[in-house]
């Protein structure tokens, strides 16, 4: 009875340690709060994600749901141009410069706005001459307003306050969003008699509309009013394109294939392979909260060229690494638990979940070394990469899909992320190796006089 009571007292002194540990960690690490923050921000936007992205598959079933993850996942591939990195550029001057932040934020608005209507008519373009068989073009035109204009404007919303390393704030915006998502998601059941993919669009839109309406006004009373400095803009597109054309290609070679199995294969195995992919994006939620708490510092890093952020990297990745590859037998394991949440509709997700829980630590891998030449302001030759391998995904999924369908763009996508991390790491150590005793390729910006 004493061991026994011996044995409670030293596990409870060894938790007790952990916590003063963890508190301890917390209280002086930014780093650390930052990831803290965006742990809870994104485990809890994913776990009312998750909720309400059960009830509308329940409701929609696999080919309703098949539709509009389709269009949402079109939409995705373009988002990134609403905008051309303008939030991405805000984030490396702001970091390095906090008296940019009113010309940034105001350019920022300004150009998201323009580029979102020209992409707008687009998509639209490109629903009229590839998709228009299968999918309503309302859908296309609410998810398009929803994701273009309001969902971006989220997003740099949410990029302002990471420039100043406040990613509470951050949080709280993607916790927003997921949470009038879905308070929509219980309208829509109360109020849809059909449960079409069309009238869910509408109440996707409501509470995006809701959340960008807001955040950007708060980033504007919190962080100072917008300003024009139109004569920044055109000197910043290059690289502000390469941004958005490296966020697009991410989105291709992650999203371009359930686009591809609506046109290529069924909704039914669109549906399943979407709801497989959404598990994967979940259990990344650690790694992906630890690259927004560090993206700004790799920037900071950046002005000792590759190797102050190749340094950064090295740091963090054994334990993004490692997670990754743990999170992916749990994934293996636990994958005949999906049809007992989603319904028996989804018994092939179960196989889907197993093929692609590899891709964890592969992400794992390329965004560490992505993030490494972002920072360092080699953002052209990251872009290029990722270009490439996008391109590789397509004609991938082109073949495979026909022949395999939902294993087919498992299989591209486990080929692209592969190939995505041996060639930004070469690309990395190639770049390292030149530049070694040089000036950093991206100076921090001057101030304005």
């Amino acid at each position: 009875m004493q061991n026994h009571r011996q044995t409670e007292l030293g596990l409870g002194a060894t938790v007790s340690v952990q916590l003063k540990r963890l508190t301890d960690l917390l209280r002086n690490s930014l780093l650390a709060r930052n990831t803290f923050w965006m742990m809870v921000g994104h485990g809890l936007r994913l776990l009312v994600q998750a909720t309400y992205f059960v009830l509308i598959a329940r409701a929609l079933g696999a080919e309703g749901l098949g539709a509009f993850m389709g269009v949402v996942a079109l939409v995705n591939i373009a988002s990134p141009f609403a905008g051309l990195g303008i939030g991405n550029l805000l984030i490396k001057n702001v970091s390095r410069d906090a008296g940019l932040f009113a010309c940034c934020w105001g350019n920022a608005l300004l150009v998201t706005f323009v580029s979102a209507s020209v992409l707008f008519v687009l998509v639209l373009a490109f629903w009229y001459f590839v998709l228009a068989v299968s999918i309503p073009g309302l859908l296309v035109l609410v998810v398009a307003i929803s994701d273009l204009f309001f969902g971006r404007l989220v997003d740099v919303s949410g990029q302002a306050y990471m420039a100043f390393q406040r990613l509470n704030r951050t949080a709280q915006f993607q916790v927003m969003l997921s949470s009038l998502r879905f308070a929509a998601a219980l309208l829509f059941l109360t109020f849809s008699a059909g449960h079409r993919p069309v009238d869910w669009s509408l109440y996707y839109l409501g509470g995006t509309a809701v959340t960008a309406l807001i955040a950007a006004a708060l980033v504007s009373y919190e962080l100072g009013s917008p300003k024009l400095a139109l004569e920044r803009i055109r000197p910043e597109m290059k690289e502000g394109f390469y941004f958005a054309t490296a966020l697009s290609a991410q989105g291709i070679y992650n999203d371009i294939d359930k686009t591809m199995l609506v046109r290529l294969s069924t909704l039914g195995a669109a549906g399943i392979y979407a709801a497989a992919y959404r598990l994967i994006d979940v259990a990344f939620l650690p790694v992906r909260s630890l690259l927004w708490a560090a993206y700004a510092r790799f920037f900071q890093h950046g002005v000792a060229g590759l190797q102050g952020t190749l340094g950064f990297a090295k740091r963090l990745l054994p334990l993004a690494g490692g997670y990754g590859l743990a999170v992916g037998v749990g994934l293996f394991i636990a994958a005949p638990l999906v049809p007992l949440v989603l319904g028996a509709e989804y018994t092939e997700t179960v196989e889907a979940v197993r093929w692609l829980a590899l891709l964890p630590f592969l992400k794992a891998m390329h965004d560490f070394a992505a993030d490494s030449l972002t920072g360092a302001g080699f953002q052209g030759q990251r872009s290029c990469v990722q270009v490439l391998v996008a391109v590789t995904n397509v004609g991938l999924n082109f073949w495979l899909i026909p022949i395999y369908s939902w294993r087919g763009a498992a299989w591209a996508s486990l080929l692209s992320d592969g190939l995505l991390a041996v060639a930004l790491w070469v690309m990395a150590w190639f770049l390292a190796r030149r530049t070694q005793g040089q000036p950093a390729a991206n100076p921090p910006p001057l101030a304005n006089p």
